[in-house]
């Protein structure tokens, strides 16, 4: 992690005075340390890291005093090796589990789709008129992607303006699946997880996700 924003990470966790004080978000200052300390605490929790908030606040003002760190160097390098091995055995048990559940899901939604060789399963919901994409071609789309939970991580809607990319810069679920449609058209995409991004987690999509697209081809650029 970049060493400015873990200062002003610890910024934020001493002005919040480990989560029991309300926050003050007045100033700039306030609010740039509130937004980069819930960024990195959301990242922490994304990534299955779980941390003891009094005894990272007693951290964080011991190193800012300057006092020594109650730990030798060995007991904290064997500390932080444990907290990694913690988080990647529940990244990998979590990956499991969605594997085996996106199963479950793609078998009992593969009746209702279309499903290519790959894997991909489809559905029409508008048929546009327009040309169809080719690899070398950037395309502009508005997109919602959900969990099969419904937990929605990202959205070209939200932001008010749909996005623009490669055809071929996206993942293989996306790519094949703009090559099929007309410029106009929207369809329902459910892409397994070795068409998205297989069991590497990313922020909101933990790692063997079954991704859930509803995705409109605006144009072709």
């Amino acid at each position: 992690m970049n060493s400015k924003y873990i200062v002003l990470a610890l910024t934020a966790l001493l002005a919040i005075g480990g989560c029991t004080k309300k926050v003050k978000l007045d100033t700039d200052t306030q609010k740039g340390s509130y937004a980069v300390g819930h960024q990195i605490g959301s990242n922490m929790k994304q990534q299955g890291i779980e941390l003891d908030s009094d005894a990272l606040s007693g951290g964080i003002v011991d190193a800012l005093k300057g006092d020594k760190s109650k730990l030798t160097p060995e007991d904290t390098q064997k500390a932080l090796m444990a907290l990694q091995k913690a988080s990647s055995d529940k990244q990998a048990a979590l990956s499991e589990k969605n594997k085996n559940e996106g199963k479950a899901f793609l078998e009992k939604t593969k009746a209702d789709m279309k499903v290519t060789a790959s894997g991909l399963q489809y559905k029409v919901l508008t048929e546009g008129t327009g040309p169809m994409p080719k690899d070398t071609d950037t395309v502009v789309a508005h997109y919602k992607g959900t969990l099969t939970n419904g937990e929605k991580f990202d959205s070209s809607y939200d932001r008010g303006q749909p996005a623009e990319f490669p055809v071929k810069g996206v993942i293989p679920g996306w790519t094949e699946a703009l090559k099929m449609m007309k410029v106009g058209s929207k369809w329902l995409l459910h892409i397994p997880p070795e068409l998205g991004y297989g069991p590497n987690p990313r922020p909101g999509i933990p790692g063997n996700s079954v991704l859930i697209f509803e995705v409109e081809l605006v144009k072709i650029k």
